[in-house]
């Protein structure tokens, strides 16, 4: 008897351990994990690697962003990718950068960020490239200010196909602009064949268009021909010239509108928990100002387009290139990217 009713306080020790774990994780300050990681992977780094990591707030370089492949960005800009990349740190410094890019992402980003980078692997076998160009390695960090828990700062991971940014005031976080991209979109052979990394973009946006009727479907659809690529494109500002178009969240039905919700919901929990949270608020204060747009064929396989637009955030999706086997996808906030709203704010604190 003794034994059993050991047995049972073990087996509620550890269910009452798992809760207070699983609420103590619940609690966790992401901001207060970012500067916290932040500081490990910078304390790792040479001098020589810190001076290219190491950035001031101010400094224009947190603005420049781009989503194609690293040794492109000289060819287009006249500039390397600055940063430091996975391919020139000690293993333990990747761990750390790792750990960094993970304090930015919730665990489904996380998996989503990762397995974005593995695929450059799969395309120097499809591509049959020797030239370096496609590399898993080839992902770019840089800091920006120092992490802290009073002052603004901020940190960039950038590569083809992924680029994060990040800025934090006050305990508040922006991880706007957030691309994620895929090529192939879904994998066509070898070990990975049928992977679809953001499979979940394509196909809950396919729900929302699938419980449309006919009229609706033509209101929403803006263009018979899909876009080539994101409309913002890598654009310091987010920007559509005219009114929102496409179909009005409020001309949808309940049920229509719960299929647009769970689809910005994934969007929305790329981020970690407290951050994709304030991301929620806003959509819920959006309520039916939203809008939802699509271009291209509607039947599975053929090149598409959408976009979700909001007062204060817009969404933009497209899988055109590569016989539309090629994604890519951003959320763009209007007036938050790069945490411009959190630091006016800031500032306008700091003058009082």
């Amino acid at each position: 008897m003794l034994t059993v009713n050991a047995n049972r306080w073990r087996i509620l020790a550890l269910g009452l351990g798992m809760i207070l774990l699983t609420s103590a994780y619940k609690r966790i300050h992401s901001a207060d994990t970012m500067a916290q990681t932040a500081r490990a992977f910078l304390n790792s780094l040479s001098a020589e690697q810190a001076a290219r990591t190491r950035f001031p707030f101010q400094d224009d370089e947190r603005f420049f962003w781009h989503f194609i492949p690293s040794d492109d960005i000289p060819k287009r800009y006249g500039r390397p990718r600055k940063g430091i990349p996975f391919l020139e740190m000690t293993p333990m410094q990747r761990h750390l950068a790792h750990a960094l890019l993970s304090a930015g992402l919730s665990q489904s980003g996380y998996v989503k960020a990762s397995t974005i980078m593995s695929l450059e692997e799969v395309l120097r076998q499809i591509e049959r490239s020797s030239s370096g160009r496609r590399d898993p390695e080839k992902y770019f960090f840089s800091v920006f200010g120092e992490p802290s828990d009073k002052e603004p700062w901020g940190y960039r991971v950038e590569g083809h196909h992924l680029s994060l940014h990040y800025t934090v005031v006050n305990g508040k976080i922006s991880g706007s602009p957030l691309f994620l991209g895929a090529n192939p979109a879904r994998v066509p052979s070898g070990p990975m064949e049928g992977l679809r990394i953001l499979a979940r973009e394509e196909d809950l946006a396919r729900d929302v268009m699938s419980a449309l009727d006919s009229a609706q479907r033509q209101t929403a659809i803006v263009s018979k021909s899909a876009y080539r690529d994101i409309l913002t494109a890598a654009d310091r500002e987010a920007a559509l010239k005219g009114q929102p178009t496409g179909l009005s969240a409020s001309k949808m039905s309940g049920k229509q509108r719960e299929l647009l919700q769970v689809l910005l919901a994934e969007y929305a929990h790329n981020l970690p928990e407290d951050a994709a949270q304030a991301r929620i608020e806003q959509i819920k204060k959006a309520g039916n100002d939203l809008h939802f747009a699509w271009a291209g064929s509607v039947e599975r396989g053929g090149p598409h387009y959408y976009r979700i637009q909001a007062p204060s955030f817009l969404i933009e999706y497209d899988n055109t290139q590569n016989n539309a086997n090629h994604i890519h996808s951003v959320w763009r906030d209007f007036t938050g990217d790069w945490g411009a709203d959190l630091l006016k704010e800031h500032y306008r604190s700091s003058h009082k």
